[in-house]
């Protein structure tokens, strides 16, 4: 069978999956959570009145917040038990696909969210208990999750692209892929939900991993040659290259580097890591927020809403394609896209009616900038035989604070529901504040910083030491030429 080197459609297919049944997770807990809390049917209603204040009583406006408080938290126990054995496989696998390919990066993962999609759309056929879907998303988390995937591709496309130009436009395109093809979901959802209920999605969804698996272990070219088990040095036990790699890469990329070098990666991955807290941690509550008075939307509307913000996917490419093309500067591209951002969420922390929720979308269509043009910049600072390292250390913290992030949200949800719904969304948007002063530590330093010599690597890796030399004097802001080690980009 003819193996390709495009990533792009397992990410595309990995996209529409997840969509089809992300949106669907929370509502089917509130609806759960509902039932068990009232002892009657979930309100279902073609249109946005069944919260209005004709039909509302005390108790029935009780009953939505404490509904909102027990969804938030449900949310937040499942966030609290995935995070550790995420993070731990994430570290684990990206780092060891410098050595032993990328594909396991993107079959793992692939392998447990199956494992979950199927676990859901047992506990909803069956109608048992929803708490099981924790021990679910535990078990699905042992294999990696989103990030992991995501660093797998993230990695795969460094090894195939020649320049960083090349490299942030199909970084990218990667993350226009899954909003193109989640936004389609998305839409999807509600109808899906109002015509056929929960079982037919997951079981979609389910069917459709299916295929990505088959795709990625048969059709999937792999980019990186595995080292042979004896491959070790003769003074040393074969496997430390490997062991070497796993615990201390990101110690090793620190070790080798400039003073300056240094000072302007720890920045970086400081406005990486800051943005992705904020960001994950207010948008993990829209959709709580939607089922909520006064908005109280209905899964229609809850598609829309959810297919409408992924197109922040597609037109964010369109702003960093536009962007590089015209020559601007990269940290005014993620200062852009951190202000986009900053923006939404405090419109969002005002939004009482479905039109301005709507319209809260459109200042924020350029809020994933950052995260292409960041993974671009940090992946031409450090060699090519660290790409693995680098991409696992930021997949690493990636997953922990939308973890964190997502899970401090919640709990800060839960406690302010009651008196204030919007006061999480005002206080992301604040904490933006910490990215965009780094940004401004890294423009004064500056990001021409490969360009000064590295400190010689360490004398076992004679193999990677070669593949740094060759890209030492690449600069850092201009198109250059990297060895690839599989097909061109």
């Amino acid at each position: 069978m003819k193996r390709l080197y495009l990533v792009e459609p397992v990410v595309a297919l990995y996209a529409f999956s997840s969509f089809l049944i992300y949106p669907l997770v929370q509502q089917y807990v509130y609806r759960r959570i509902w039932e068990q809390l009232t002892h009657t049917p979930y309100p279902v209603s073609d249109n946005t009145s069944r919260c209005a204040p004709s039909n509302i009583s005390s108790n029935h406006t009780d009953f939505h917040k404490d509904v909102q408080k027990q969804a938030s938290l449900f949310s937040l126990y499942s966030e609290l038990l995935t995070t550790a054995p995420s993070l731990v496989v994430t570290l684990v696998l990206v780092a060891y696909s410098d050595r032993g390919g990328r594909k396991i990066t993107i079959i793992m993962p692939l392998i447990g969210t199956l494992i979950y999609t199927t676990t859901f759309l047992i506990v909803s056929f069956f109608e048992l208990n929803i708490y099981l879907l924790i021990g679910a998303s535990f078990l699905s988390s042992l294999f990696g999750g989103i990030i992991t995937f995501l660093g797998g591709c993230f990695a795969y496309i460094a090894d195939l692209c020649h320049d960083d130009r090349q490299k942030t436009l199909r970084m990218a395109g990667v993350d226009m892929m899954i909003g193109l093809l989640s936004g389609v979901a998305a839409i999807s959802t509600g109808y899906f939900l109002r015509a056929a209920g929960f079982n037919w999605p997951f079981l979609t969804s389910a069917l459709c991993q299916c295929l990505i698996l088959i795709y990625a272990v048969f059709i999937l070219e792999e980019t990186v040659k595995k080292t042979p088990v004896d491959g070790g040095t003769l003074d040393g036990p074969p496997q430390r290259p490997t062991l070497r790699q796993l615990v201390f890469g990101l110690c090793q990329i620190f070790a080798r580097a400039s003073s300056r070098c240094k000072r302007v990666l720890a920045l970086l991955m400081i406005i990486f890591t800051s943005f992705t807290f904020a960001y994950i941690g207010g948008i993990s509550l829209v959709t709580l927020y939607e089922l909520n008075e006064p908005l109280c939307w209905t899964e229609i509307l809850i598609g829309y809403g959810s297919a409408l913000s992924t197109t922040v996917f597609l037109t964010s490419f369109a702003g960093v394609s536009v962007f590089t093309y015209c020559g601007v500067p990269r940290l005014l591209i993620v200062t852009l896209g951190i202000l986009s951002v900053a923006s939404g969420l405090i419109l969002v922390a005002f939004a009482k009616t479905t039109v301005l929720m709507f319209v809260v979308r459109i200042p924020m269509l350029l809020s994933i900038m950052p995260f292409p043009v960041l993974r671009s910049v940090m992946s031409k600072i450090v060699s090519k035989s660290e790409q693995g390292a680098l991409f696992a250390y930021l997949s690493f913290l990636e997953s922990l604070f939308n973890n964190v992030g997502s899970a401090v949200f919640n709990s800060i949800y839960a406690a302010t529901v009651g008196w204030y719904p919007g006061f999480a969304f005002l206080l992301a948007a604040g904490l933006l504040v910490i990215p965009l002063a780094a940004l401004g530590a890294v423009a004064l330093i500056g990001l021409d910083v490969t360009t000064e010599p590295r400190k010689a690597e360490d004398p076992t890796s004679e193999e990677d030491g070669r593949a740094e030399n060759d890209n030492d004097t690449s600069p850092l802001l201009n198109p250059s030429s990297i060895n690839g080690s599989a097909a061109p980009c």
